[in-house]
């Protein structure tokens, strides 16, 4: 194993914050991961494509670079296919793969960041879509025992933006591989969440194929949120909150254009980026950063800052936010 010593991250996370890591080392197959785990190093980060973290300082431990690389397909049934895919394997190329196959299923979730082995514990998701909709289980090594295990969908207790992974389970295990079942024929298409459909319209497709549905995705992500390979960021930087009708309801007397989204027959959704916006936040910079001008809910490095910098404005908006609206925005990305 090569385990380097005292590297950046900034690479390594789409942030691009210039933290180093105490040690360092790249994973490309399960021997080399059990060989480093047993090892038994007194304190382990285990990152991924880097895309849903904010570094504020330096990583005091032995950083394991997720890099294992792999797609095939396990199984096909009943116009139903099952793929495994590893969990180095970043996300937007394996969609593109799948709509390669015309594997259906995940068109939704085009041009989301980061890697597949990460998707599972934040439960990722997109215009009417999460990955616990095709997802079927996935493997994963106990970092103490080193033994393998497999997690059902149910094992996995997916919520919004959310898995046992980031609670009951948080730092016991790293996630190998993920089985997905996706459709062969017959697709489910799903455009009613978002602009999808009025950029359907708007290039004159009426019936559109799950190409078509990915090309409109990553055509609206391209015009809302910022390449990170060009400008530092982390996609949504908050998650949607979830509030009560009768609440919602005293807002909208207050907002009469308050948007929202049904969740259940008591709880509502509401935008972040809307409450944010609101706020006076969206396109306000503060030096080298600030909140992206075309969508509020994106908070940019424009090279240089901290992630102090951002995690001080994130504050800055909470506080904002529960002072006009008393609702507590809850981050999605991980800050460490």
């Amino acid at each position: 194993m090569d385990i380097k010593k005292n590297i950046s991250l900034q690479s390594f996370n789409t942030f691009g914050m210039n933290v180093n890591a105490q040690e360092f080392v790249s994973i490309d197959s399960l021997k080399g991961l059990i060989d480093v785990l047993n090892t038994n190093p007194s304190h382990l980060f285990i990152l991924g494509g880097g895309s849903n973290m904010l570094l504020t300082k330096d990583i005091d431990a032995l950083v394991l670079h997720i890099n294992l690389k792999g797609i095939s397909v396990i199984s096909t049934s009943n116009e139903r296919v099952k793929v495994q895919v590893s969990a180095g394997e970043s996300w937007h190329e394996f969609v593109s793969w799948c709509l390669s196959k015309d594997f259906g299923g995940l068109e939704n979730l085009s041009l989301i960041p980061g890697n597949v082995g990460t998707a599972p514990i934040q439960n990722i998701g997109a215009y009417g879509v999460e990955l616990k909709d095709r997802f079927v289980s996935c493997e994963a090594i106990n970092i103490q025992t080193k033994e393998l295990k497999i997690f059902s969908k149910d094992e996995c207790e997916f919520g919004y933006r959310n898995s046992i992974f980031k609670h009951a389970l948080k730092g016991e295990y790293i996630i190998t591989s993920v089985v997905f079942e996706l459709s062969t024929e017959n697709h489910s298409i799903k455009i009613n969440y978002g602009a999808i459909e009025s950029e359907l319209q708007k290039n004159g497709i009426n019936n559109p194929s799950i190409q078509e549905v990915s090309k409109a995705v990553i055509s609206i992500r391209n015009t809302k949120l910022p390449d990170p390979k060009i400008l530092g960021n982390s996609g949504s930087f908050f998650k949607n909150p979830m509030i009560s009708y009768s609440k919602f309801e005293v807002l909208k007397s207050q907002f009469p254009l308050i948007p929202h989204y049904k969740v259940s027959e008591v709880d509502v959704k509401v935008p972040a980026g809307w409450l944010i916006e609101t706020t006076g936040f969206k396109g306000k910079t503060f030096g080298n950063y600030g909140v992206h001008n075309k969508q509020a809910l994106v908070l940019v490095n424009y090279g240089g800052a901290s992630g102090e910098n951002i995690l001080n404005l994130s504050i800055q908006i909470q506080k904002a936010v529960k002072l006009i609206f008393d609702i507590d925005l809850e981050s999605e990305v991980n800050i460490l």
